[in-house]
Protein backbone atom coordinates (compact mmCIF):
# COMPACT_ATOMS: atom_id res chain seq x y z
CA UNK A 1 0.00 0.00 0.00
CA UNK A 2 1.40 3.19 -1.03
CA UNK A 3 2.34 5.99 1.83
CA UNK A 4 0.33 9.41 2.30
CA UNK A 5 3.44 10.96 0.75
CA UNK A 6 3.17 8.98 -2.31
CA UNK A 7 -0.35 9.42 -2.45
CA UNK A 8 0.11 13.05 -2.62
CA UNK A 9 1.31 14.50 -5.75
CA UNK A 10 3.36 17.89 -5.85
CA UNK A 11 0.65 19.72 -7.26
CA UNK A 12 -2.17 18.63 -5.10
CA UNK A 13 -0.50 20.86 -1.94
CA UNK A 14 -0.48 24.29 -3.65
CA UNK A 15 1.82 26.94 -4.38
CA UNK A 16 3.87 29.17 -2.26
CA UNK A 17 3.62 32.87 -2.18
CA UNK A 18 6.56 32.91 -4.53
CA UNK A 19 5.56 30.62 -6.68
CA UNK A 20 2.10 32.03 -7.14
CA UNK A 21 3.02 35.75 -7.43
CA UNK A 22 5.86 35.03 -10.12
CA UNK A 23 3.93 33.05 -12.18
CA UNK A 24 2.67 34.95 -14.72
CA UNK A 25 2.22 38.92 -15.19
CA UNK A 26 -1.16 39.61 -13.64
CA UNK A 27 -1.67 41.01 -10.50
CA UNK A 28 -3.96 39.46 -8.22
CA UNK A 29 -6.01 40.71 -5.01
CA UNK A 30 -7.33 39.10 -1.85
CA UNK A 31 -10.34 37.52 -3.84
CA UNK A 32 -8.23 35.95 -6.53
CA UNK A 33 -6.23 33.21 -3.98
CA UNK A 34 -7.65 30.76 -1.36
CA UNK A 35 -5.30 29.86 1.49
CA UNK A 36 -5.04 25.85 1.75
CA UNK A 37 -5.94 24.34 5.00
CA UNK A 38 -3.77 22.61 7.39
CA UNK A 39 -3.90 20.62 10.31
CA UNK A 40 -5.63 22.04 13.21
CA UNK A 41 -3.84 21.04 16.30
CA UNK A 42 -5.56 23.56 18.94
CA UNK A 43 -8.60 25.67 19.52
CA UNK A 44 -9.28 29.10 18.08
CA UNK A 45 -9.29 30.75 20.82
CA UNK A 46 -5.79 30.22 21.53
CA UNK A 47 -4.75 32.25 18.48
CA UNK A 48 -2.70 35.23 19.15
CA UNK A 49 -3.01 37.96 17.31
CA UNK A 50 -0.83 40.25 19.02
CA UNK A 51 1.72 41.92 16.27
CA UNK A 52 3.88 44.58 15.00
CA UNK A 53 2.18 48.05 13.81
CA UNK A 54 5.99 49.59 13.86
CA UNK A 55 9.39 48.17 15.27
CA UNK A 56 8.56 49.49 18.46
CA UNK A 57 5.20 49.28 19.08
CA UNK A 58 2.91 46.17 18.99
CA UNK A 59 -0.56 46.03 18.84
CA UNK A 60 -3.02 43.18 20.88
CA UNK A 61 -5.21 43.48 17.83
CA UNK A 62 -3.39 44.09 14.36
CA UNK A 63 -6.35 46.66 13.04
CA UNK A 64 -5.58 49.94 12.28
CA UNK A 65 -8.57 52.80 11.32
CA UNK A 66 -7.24 54.77 8.34
CA UNK A 67 -6.54 58.81 9.06
CA UNK A 68 -9.48 60.09 6.61
CA UNK A 69 -12.03 62.62 7.76
CA UNK A 70 -15.15 60.36 7.86
CA UNK A 71 -13.13 57.94 9.48
CA UNK A 72 -10.87 58.52 12.62
CA UNK A 73 -10.87 61.58 14.96
CA UNK A 74 -11.16 61.31 18.88
CA UNK A 75 -13.92 58.97 18.91
CA UNK A 76 -12.63 56.18 16.98
CA UNK A 77 -8.77 56.68 17.51
CA UNK A 78 -10.50 56.13 21.49
CA UNK A 79 -12.68 53.22 20.53
CA UNK A 80 -10.01 51.65 18.57
CA UNK A 81 -7.40 51.58 21.35
CA UNK A 82 -10.16 50.47 23.77
CA UNK A 83 -10.54 47.03 21.22
CA UNK A 84 -7.01 46.61 21.45
CA UNK A 85 -6.28 48.23 18.20
CA UNK A 86 -4.85 52.14 17.42
CA UNK A 87 -6.88 54.94 15.46
CA UNK A 88 -4.64 57.08 13.25
CA UNK A 89 -6.31 61.07 13.61
CA UNK A 90 -6.60 62.67 9.82
CA UNK A 91 -4.88 66.18 8.94
CA UNK A 92 -7.42 67.57 6.68
CA UNK A 93 -7.97 70.55 9.59
CA UNK A 94 -6.83 73.09 10.97
CA UNK A 95 -3.56 71.99 13.33
CA UNK A 96 -5.76 73.45 15.89
CA UNK A 97 -8.25 71.10 15.64
CA UNK A 98 -6.22 68.26 14.83
CA UNK A 99 -3.98 68.91 18.02
CA UNK A 100 -8.10 69.23 20.39
CA UNK A 101 -8.41 65.61 18.63
CA UNK A 102 -5.23 64.25 19.78
CA UNK A 103 -5.29 66.09 23.73
CA UNK A 104 -9.18 64.53 23.94
CA UNK A 105 -8.15 60.93 22.92
CA UNK A 106 -4.78 60.92 25.01
CA UNK A 107 -6.81 62.37 27.82
CA UNK A 108 -9.86 60.31 27.35
CA UNK A 109 -10.38 58.08 30.67
CA UNK A 110 -12.17 53.99 29.32
CA UNK A 111 -15.53 54.57 30.15
CA UNK A 112 -16.19 57.68 30.34
CA UNK A 113 -18.50 59.58 27.46
CA UNK A 114 -16.32 60.87 25.10
CA UNK A 115 -18.05 64.66 24.28
CA UNK A 116 -20.18 65.37 27.28
CA UNK A 117 -22.74 67.62 26.26
CA UNK A 118 -21.54 71.56 28.15
CA UNK A 119 -23.74 74.22 28.50
CA UNK A 120 -23.20 78.11 30.24
CA UNK A 121 -25.85 79.16 32.67
CA UNK A 122 -26.75 82.07 29.95
CA UNK A 123 -28.07 78.97 27.61
CA UNK A 124 -31.67 78.32 27.82
CA UNK A 125 -34.15 75.37 27.42
CA UNK A 126 -34.08 76.26 23.93
CA UNK A 127 -30.61 76.02 23.49
CA UNK A 128 -30.70 72.64 25.63
CA UNK A 129 -33.17 70.84 23.81
CA UNK A 130 -30.91 72.37 20.38
CA UNK A 131 -28.28 70.37 21.68
CA UNK A 132 -30.06 67.55 22.36
CA UNK A 133 -31.09 66.74 19.25
CA UNK A 134 -27.48 67.62 17.77
CA UNK A 135 -26.04 64.78 20.10
CA UNK A 136 -28.71 62.63 21.52
CA UNK A 137 -27.21 63.06 24.71
CA UNK A 138 -30.15 63.51 27.61
CA UNK A 139 -27.47 64.68 30.39
CA UNK A 140 -26.14 68.26 30.40
CA UNK A 141 -23.11 69.77 32.29
CA UNK A 142 -23.01 73.11 32.94
CA UNK A 143 -20.11 74.79 33.11
CA UNK A 144 -18.47 78.81 33.48
CA UNK A 145 -18.10 79.41 30.07
CA UNK A 146 -20.31 76.37 28.22
CA UNK A 147 -16.72 74.60 27.94
CA UNK A 148 -15.33 71.50 28.58
CA UNK A 149 -11.97 72.64 31.23
CA UNK A 150 -13.71 74.78 32.75
CA UNK A 151 -15.72 75.13 36.61
CA UNK A 152 -18.31 72.72 37.04
CA UNK A 153 -21.52 74.86 37.87
CA UNK A 154 -24.60 71.93 37.82
CA UNK A 155 -26.21 69.32 36.08
CA UNK A 156 -29.24 69.21 34.16
CA UNK A 157 -30.81 65.47 33.26
CA UNK A 158 -34.65 64.68 31.72
CA UNK A 159 -36.03 65.13 35.23
CA UNK A 160 -35.30 68.87 35.40
CA UNK A 161 -36.42 69.71 31.97
CA UNK A 162 -38.86 67.27 30.47
CA UNK A 163 -41.78 69.07 31.84
CA UNK A 164 -41.02 72.57 31.23
CA UNK A 165 -42.32 74.13 28.62
CA UNK A 166 -41.32 77.88 28.22
CA UNK A 167 -38.04 77.13 25.95
CA UNK A 168 -36.90 80.92 27.06
CA UNK A 169 -36.07 79.47 30.84
CA UNK A 170 -32.50 79.98 31.77
CA UNK A 171 -30.57 76.78 32.19
CA UNK A 172 -29.65 77.96 35.25
CA UNK A 173 -32.80 77.45 37.19
CA UNK A 174 -32.89 73.92 35.94
CA UNK A 175 -29.98 72.74 36.78
CA UNK A 176 -29.30 70.89 39.92
CA UNK A 177 -25.96 72.82 41.73
CA UNK A 178 -25.33 70.67 44.33
CA UNK A 179 -23.71 67.46 42.00
CA UNK A 180 -21.57 64.80 43.21
CA UNK A 181 -18.72 64.14 41.15
CA UNK A 182 -15.32 62.41 41.23
CA UNK A 183 -11.97 63.93 40.90
CA UNK A 184 -9.98 62.41 37.71
CA UNK A 185 -7.14 61.08 39.43
CA UNK A 186 -9.22 58.48 40.84
CA UNK A 187 -11.54 57.85 38.05
CA UNK A 188 -12.55 54.72 36.81
CA UNK A 189 -15.32 52.26 35.83
CA UNK A 190 -15.45 50.34 38.55
CA UNK A 191 -15.79 53.56 40.67
CA UNK A 192 -18.37 54.51 38.36
CA UNK A 193 -20.11 51.45 38.61
CA UNK A 194 -20.15 51.95 42.64
CA UNK A 195 -21.11 55.11 42.48
CA UNK A 196 -24.44 54.40 40.44
CA UNK A 197 -25.25 51.00 42.46
CA UNK A 198 -25.03 53.43 45.65
CA UNK A 199 -26.99 56.79 44.62
CA UNK A 200 -29.32 54.98 41.96
CA UNK A 201 -28.15 58.12 39.76
CA UNK A 202 -27.08 58.65 36.14
CA UNK A 203 -24.75 60.60 35.93
CA UNK A 204 -20.91 61.31 37.67
CA UNK A 205 -19.28 63.97 36.27
CA UNK A 206 -15.50 63.93 36.53
CA UNK A 207 -13.25 67.23 37.54
CA UNK A 208 -9.75 67.99 38.26
CA UNK A 209 -8.34 69.41 41.67
CA UNK A 210 -9.63 73.18 40.91
CA UNK A 211 -13.32 71.55 40.09
CA UNK A 212 -13.05 71.90 36.42
CA UNK A 213 -15.30 69.66 34.23
CA UNK A 214 -12.64 67.14 32.45
CA UNK A 215 -15.40 64.32 31.62
CA UNK A 216 -18.15 62.13 32.53
CA UNK A 217 -19.70 58.71 33.19
CA UNK A 218 -23.25 58.12 32.43
CA UNK A 219 -25.04 55.29 33.56
CA UNK A 220 -26.81 54.87 30.34
CA UNK A 221 -23.14 54.52 28.62
CA UNK A 222 -22.03 51.76 30.80
CA UNK A 223 -24.72 49.51 30.40
CA UNK A 224 -24.69 49.99 27.10
CA UNK A 225 -20.25 48.87 26.97
CA UNK A 226 -21.68 45.96 29.31
CA UNK A 227 -23.97 44.63 26.50
CA UNK A 228 -21.12 44.90 24.14
CA UNK A 229 -18.71 42.10 23.69
CA UNK A 230 -15.79 41.73 25.72
CA UNK A 231 -12.71 43.67 24.24
CA UNK A 232 -10.62 40.41 24.64
CA UNK A 233 -7.83 42.03 26.97
CA UNK A 234 -6.65 45.55 27.74
CA UNK A 235 -6.49 48.27 25.90
CA UNK A 236 -3.80 49.81 23.69
CA UNK A 237 -1.47 51.61 26.62
CA UNK A 238 1.44 53.67 25.43
CA UNK A 239 4.53 53.01 26.91
CA UNK A 240 5.84 56.43 27.00
CA UNK A 241 2.80 57.81 29.48
CA UNK A 242 0.65 54.59 30.51
CA UNK A 243 -2.28 56.91 28.19
CA UNK A 244 -4.12 54.87 25.14
CA UNK A 245 -2.42 54.52 22.19
CA UNK A 246 -3.28 57.33 19.47
CA UNK A 247 -1.71 58.30 16.24
CA UNK A 248 -2.00 60.88 13.72
CA UNK A 249 -0.95 61.66 10.36
CA UNK A 250 0.56 64.69 8.59
CA UNK A 251 1.85 65.45 4.91
CA UNK A 252 5.06 66.32 3.80
CA UNK A 253 4.84 70.04 3.22
CA UNK A 254 7.18 72.50 5.06
CA UNK A 255 4.37 73.92 6.98
CA UNK A 256 3.80 70.24 8.04
CA UNK A 257 6.91 70.33 10.44
CA UNK A 258 4.96 72.96 12.73
CA UNK A 259 2.02 70.71 12.86
CA UNK A 260 3.96 67.61 13.66
CA UNK A 261 5.81 69.35 16.19
CA UNK A 262 2.57 70.46 17.88
CA UNK A 263 1.18 66.63 18.17
CA UNK A 264 4.02 65.69 19.36
CA UNK A 265 3.65 68.12 22.21
CA UNK A 266 -0.22 66.66 22.37
CA UNK A 267 0.96 62.92 23.07
CA UNK A 268 0.67 61.19 20.17
CA UNK A 269 2.42 57.79 19.92
CA UNK A 270 3.09 57.20 15.70
CA UNK A 271 2.86 59.08 13.16
CA UNK A 272 1.82 58.77 9.41
CA UNK A 273 3.53 60.03 6.56
CA UNK A 274 0.04 60.54 4.33
CA UNK A 275 0.54 60.64 0.75
CA UNK A 276 -0.90 58.17 -1.88
CA UNK A 277 2.42 57.76 -3.39
CA UNK A 278 5.40 57.22 -0.70
CA UNK A 279 8.64 57.65 -3.11
CA UNK A 280 9.34 61.23 -3.64
CA UNK A 281 11.78 63.22 -2.43
CA UNK A 282 9.15 65.16 -0.24
CA UNK A 283 8.83 62.52 1.78
CA UNK A 284 12.29 61.20 2.27
CA UNK A 285 13.23 65.15 3.09
CA UNK A 286 9.95 65.25 6.02
CA UNK A 287 11.07 60.88 6.99
CA UNK A 288 14.72 62.50 7.67
CA UNK A 289 13.40 65.71 9.30
CA UNK A 290 10.78 63.59 11.65
CA UNK A 291 13.98 61.15 12.79
CA UNK A 292 16.13 63.93 13.33
CA UNK A 293 14.21 66.76 15.40
CA UNK A 294 11.60 63.50 17.19
CA UNK A 295 14.16 60.73 17.37
CA UNK A 296 11.65 58.78 20.11
CA UNK A 297 8.23 59.13 17.58
CA UNK A 298 8.07 55.64 15.91
CA UNK A 299 7.24 57.11 11.95
CA UNK A 300 4.89 54.97 9.25
CA UNK A 301 5.88 55.40 5.79
CA UNK A 302 3.82 55.29 2.24
CA UNK A 303 2.10 54.52 0.54
CA UNK A 304 4.19 51.25 -1.38
CA UNK A 305 3.01 48.83 -3.71
CA UNK A 306 6.60 48.22 -5.11
CA UNK A 307 9.87 46.71 -3.82
CA UNK A 308 12.19 49.68 -4.41
CA UNK A 309 9.81 52.09 -2.88
CA UNK A 310 10.40 49.60 0.32
CA UNK A 311 14.15 50.04 0.10
CA UNK A 312 13.90 53.86 -0.20
CA UNK A 313 11.95 54.43 2.49
CA UNK A 314 13.26 51.52 4.49
CA UNK A 315 16.68 52.86 4.88
CA UNK A 316 15.41 56.68 5.17
CA UNK A 317 14.29 55.23 8.65
CA UNK A 318 10.94 54.40 8.34
CA UNK A 319 9.85 52.66 11.62
CA UNK A 320 6.68 50.72 9.50
CA UNK A 321 5.50 51.16 5.84
CA UNK A 322 2.27 51.35 4.43
CA UNK A 323 1.02 49.09 1.42
CA UNK A 324 -1.71 50.32 -0.85
CA UNK A 325 -2.40 52.22 -3.86
CA UNK A 326 -6.11 52.49 -5.45
CA UNK A 327 -7.49 49.27 -3.50
CA UNK A 328 -9.72 51.48 -1.60
CA UNK A 329 -13.83 51.16 -1.84
CA UNK A 330 -13.44 55.12 -2.71
CA UNK A 331 -10.19 55.26 -4.48
CA UNK A 332 -10.24 56.01 -8.47
CA UNK A 333 -6.05 56.32 -8.49
CA UNK A 334 -5.71 52.64 -10.41
CA UNK A 335 -8.71 53.98 -13.13
CA UNK A 336 -7.78 57.67 -13.47
CA UNK A 337 -3.73 57.56 -12.82
CA UNK A 338 -3.01 54.18 -14.33
CA UNK A 339 -0.54 53.63 -11.20
CA UNK A 340 -1.12 50.80 -8.55
CA UNK A 341 -1.22 47.51 -8.22
CA UNK A 342 -3.40 44.34 -6.62
CA UNK A 343 -3.25 44.39 -2.80
CA UNK A 344 -2.54 41.03 -2.26
CA UNK A 345 0.42 40.90 -4.35
CA UNK A 346 1.37 44.15 -3.31
CA UNK A 347 1.06 43.25 0.55
CA UNK A 348 3.57 39.93 -0.06
CA UNK A 349 6.33 41.92 -2.23
CA UNK A 350 6.27 44.73 0.03
CA UNK A 351 6.58 43.07 3.63
CA UNK A 352 9.33 40.18 1.66
CA UNK A 353 11.78 42.97 1.08
CA UNK A 354 10.69 45.27 4.19
CA UNK A 355 11.37 42.21 6.30
CA UNK A 356 14.50 41.93 5.48
CA UNK A 357 14.97 45.87 6.99
CA UNK A 358 12.95 44.28 10.20
CA UNK A 359 10.33 47.09 8.68
CA UNK A 360 6.63 45.81 9.62
CA UNK A 361 4.13 46.48 7.03
CA UNK A 362 0.39 47.65 7.19
CA UNK A 363 -1.73 46.23 4.43
CA UNK A 364 -3.79 49.61 3.28
CA UNK A 365 -6.95 49.33 1.50
CA UNK A 366 -9.29 46.77 -0.34
CA UNK A 367 -10.40 44.98 2.83
CA UNK A 368 -14.53 44.21 2.54
CA UNK A 369 -14.52 41.70 5.09
CA UNK A 370 -12.96 38.94 7.94
CA UNK A 371 -11.72 37.12 5.03
CA UNK A 372 -9.12 40.24 3.64
CA UNK A 373 -7.83 40.04 7.03
CA UNK A 374 -6.64 37.21 7.49
CA UNK A 375 -5.11 37.02 3.86
CA UNK A 376 -3.54 40.07 4.51
CA UNK A 377 -1.99 38.64 7.67
CA UNK A 378 -1.40 35.50 5.74
CA UNK A 379 0.62 37.44 3.20
CA UNK A 380 2.86 39.00 5.71
CA UNK A 381 1.26 42.16 6.80
CA UNK A 382 1.53 42.85 10.48
CA UNK A 383 -1.20 44.78 10.77
CA UNK A 384 -4.35 46.22 8.71
CA UNK A 385 -5.78 49.54 8.07
CA UNK A 386 -9.02 49.65 7.34
CA UNK A 387 -11.43 52.93 5.98
CA UNK A 388 -14.80 51.57 4.86
CA UNK A 389 -15.02 48.76 7.34
CA UNK A 390 -14.93 51.22 10.00
CA UNK A 391 -16.72 53.99 8.31
CA UNK A 392 -20.51 54.50 8.97
CA UNK A 393 -20.10 53.56 12.72
CA UNK A 394 -21.09 55.11 15.19
CA UNK A 395 -17.12 56.68 16.03
CA UNK A 396 -17.07 57.41 12.62
CA UNK A 397 -16.84 61.59 12.26
CA UNK A 398 -20.59 62.87 10.89
CA UNK A 399 -23.92 62.47 11.69
CA UNK A 400 -26.50 59.72 10.42
CA UNK A 401 -29.10 60.73 8.27
CA UNK A 402 -31.86 58.40 6.86
CA UNK A 403 -32.28 58.30 3.04
CA UNK A 404 -34.77 56.28 1.67
CA UNK A 405 -35.41 55.05 4.77
CA UNK A 406 -32.20 53.49 5.54
CA UNK A 407 -29.80 55.07 8.20
CA UNK A 408 -26.71 56.07 6.29
CA UNK A 409 -23.27 58.52 7.01
CA UNK A 410 -21.20 60.17 4.70
CA UNK A 411 -17.60 58.15 3.58
CA UNK A 412 -15.27 59.64 1.25
CA UNK A 413 -11.89 59.27 -0.12
CA UNK A 414 -9.44 61.50 0.73
CA UNK A 415 -8.76 61.83 -3.10
CA UNK A 416 -12.29 63.22 -3.87
CA UNK A 417 -12.95 66.84 -4.99
CA UNK A 418 -14.65 66.95 -1.94
CA UNK A 419 -12.14 66.27 0.25
CA UNK A 420 -9.15 67.95 -1.64
CA UNK A 421 -11.46 71.17 -1.20
CA UNK A 422 -11.42 71.17 2.32
CA UNK A 423 -7.57 70.35 1.95
CA UNK A 424 -5.95 67.23 1.73
CA UNK A 425 -5.00 67.85 -2.07
CA UNK A 426 -1.09 68.05 -0.66
CA UNK A 427 -1.53 63.71 -0.05
CA UNK A 428 -2.08 64.00 -3.71
CA UNK A 429 1.10 66.30 -4.27
CA UNK A 430 -1.11 68.54 -5.45
CA UNK A 431 -1.24 71.18 -3.47
CA UNK A 432 0.17 73.92 -6.17
CA UNK A 433 -1.99 72.81 -9.01
CA UNK A 434 -4.89 74.94 -9.67
CA UNK A 435 -6.37 72.09 -12.05
CA UNK A 436 -7.57 69.28 -9.56
CA UNK A 437 -8.07 65.77 -10.59
CA UNK A 438 -10.08 63.74 -8.17
CA UNK A 439 -8.78 60.04 -7.05
CA UNK A 440 -11.73 59.44 -5.07
CA UNK A 441 -15.25 59.54 -4.59
CA UNK A 442 -17.96 60.63 -2.17
CA UNK A 443 -20.63 58.86 -1.55
CA UNK A 444 -22.57 57.10 2.25
CA UNK A 445 -22.43 53.98 3.86
CA UNK A 446 -25.12 52.31 5.65
CA UNK A 447 -24.89 52.08 9.22
CA UNK A 448 -22.35 49.48 11.04
CA UNK A 449 -23.32 49.65 14.62
CA UNK A 450 -20.21 50.31 16.85
CA UNK A 451 -16.70 49.32 16.52
CA UNK A 452 -16.74 48.38 19.99
CA UNK A 453 -19.07 45.60 19.10
CA UNK A 454 -17.93 45.02 15.43
CA UNK A 455 -14.07 44.45 16.73
CA UNK A 456 -13.87 41.43 18.68
CA UNK A 457 -16.13 39.51 16.79
CA UNK A 458 -14.20 40.29 13.39
CA UNK A 459 -10.55 39.39 15.55
CA UNK A 460 -12.74 36.11 16.05
CA UNK A 461 -12.76 35.24 12.74
CA UNK A 462 -9.41 36.21 11.41
CA UNK A 463 -8.70 33.58 14.92
CA UNK A 464 -10.87 30.72 13.02
CA UNK A 465 -9.49 31.17 9.63
CA UNK A 466 -5.84 31.05 11.35
CA UNK A 467 -6.75 28.03 12.99
CA UNK A 468 -7.80 26.81 9.64
CA UNK A 469 -4.52 26.91 7.56
CA UNK A 470 -2.57 25.73 11.29
CA UNK A 471 -0.80 29.33 13.00
CA UNK A 472 -1.47 29.88 16.01
CA UNK A 473 -0.32 33.88 15.75
CA UNK A 474 0.88 36.06 13.58
CA UNK A 475 4.22 35.72 14.07
CA UNK A 476 4.07 31.87 13.87
CA UNK A 477 1.76 32.84 9.80
CA UNK A 478 4.79 35.02 8.87
CA UNK A 479 7.27 32.22 9.61
CA UNK A 480 5.40 29.34 7.86
CA UNK A 481 5.05 31.89 5.11
CA UNK A 482 8.64 32.45 4.57
CA UNK A 483 9.58 28.82 4.91
CA UNK A 484 7.19 27.89 2.07
CA UNK A 485 4.20 26.22 4.23
CA UNK A 486 1.37 28.55 4.13
CA UNK A 487 -0.01 27.71 0.92
CA UNK A 488 -2.20 28.98 -2.06
CA UNK A 489 -4.18 28.68 -5.13
CA UNK A 490 -5.82 31.04 -7.71
CA UNK A 491 -9.17 31.37 -7.55
CA UNK A 492 -11.38 31.15 -11.01
CA UNK A 493 -14.48 33.66 -11.59
CA UNK A 494 -16.29 30.10 -11.07
CA UNK A 495 -14.33 29.40 -7.91
CA UNK A 496 -15.34 32.65 -6.52
CA UNK A 497 -19.17 32.15 -7.20
CA UNK A 498 -19.09 28.94 -5.48
CA UNK A 499 -17.07 29.99 -2.77
CA UNK A 500 -19.54 32.97 -2.02
CA UNK A 501 -23.44 32.79 -1.54
CA UNK A 502 -25.29 30.90 -4.54
CA UNK A 503 -28.52 29.43 -5.66
CA UNK A 504 -30.67 30.77 -3.11
CA UNK A 505 -34.04 32.57 -3.74
CA UNK A 506 -33.59 34.94 -0.70
CA UNK A 507 -31.29 34.78 2.47
CA UNK A 508 -30.65 37.09 5.60
CA UNK A 509 -26.22 37.72 5.78
CA UNK A 510 -25.39 38.41 9.18
CA UNK A 511 -22.15 38.03 9.96
CA UNK A 512 -22.40 38.21 13.70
Amino acid sequence: MASIEDAIEPWMGGSTAVQLFSSGTATRTYDDLIVMPREITFGAHEVDLSSQLTKKIRLRTPLVSSPMDTVTEAAMAIAMAEVGGIGIIHYNCTVEEQVEQVRIAKAHIPGQVVFPAVLGPDSCLGDLLRLKEETDETAFCVTADGKLGSKLLGLATPADYSLVSDAATPVSELMVREVESINEGSASVDGALAFFQRTKRGCLPVVDGAGNLTGLFTRAALVGRRAMPSPGGEPSRSARDGRLLVGASVGTRESDKERLRRLVAAGIDVVVLDSSQGWSRYQLEMLRHVKEAHPDLQVIAGNVVSAPQVVALARAGADGLRVGMGSGSICTTQEVCAVGRGQAEAVFECARVAARFGVPVLADGGVQNGGHITKALALGAGTVMCGSLFAGTAEAPGRFVVVDGVRVKKYRGMGSLEAMTKGSEQRYLSDTQSLKIAQGVAGTVRDKGHVRRNVPFLAQAVRQGFQDFGCRSVADAQAALAAGELRFRDRTGAAMVEGSIHDMHSYTKQAW
